[in-house]
């Protein structure tokens, strides 16, 4: 599971995993509203994750409009997509990890560098830890 900001490119939090269920998707949204604060709206596929009661629920209680993509239409969400494709060029296929817990670490830190030293042609060539 991955989380930007679509305004400024910031990756918020990259979560590998080998299946997501919507109770630790809810655990990983509260981590970043404590650190980044309330979205106005999240944007999602339509995964079990994001149409289960939990989430659903989360969303409500925290006055968070969702958007649901529309199917086979990634380009509603191109900025998570564009991101996903980053990330598994940049990190996934250059790295063979021995369990999850290795994957976790390397995409943390690839994470960081996507923050901190990558500058983004969208953003001006600018990092997205800067805007």
């Amino acid at each position: 599971m991955n989380i930007i900001d679509d305004y400024g490119r910031l990756a918020i939090a990259t979560q590998p995993e080998f299946s997501i269920p919507s109770e630790r998707v809810v655990r990983i949204l509260n981590e970043a509203v404590k650190i980044y604060g309330l979205p106005k709206q999240i944007v999602v596929g339509n995964g079990p994750e994001f149409t289960s009661k939990s989430f659903l629920k989360w969303t409500q209680e925290k006055g968070i409009d969702i958007h649901f993509t529309t199917p086979g239409k990634p380009t509603e969400n191109a900025c998570i997509e564009s991101f996903n494709g980053k990330m598994r060029n940049e990190c996934l296929n250059e790295n063979w990890f021995k369990n999850i817990e290795e994957a976790r670490r390397l995409v943390e830190d690839w994470r960081n560098f996507y923050n901190s030293e990558r500058p983004h042609s969208f953003l001006g060539d600018e990092l997205p830890k800067n805007i």
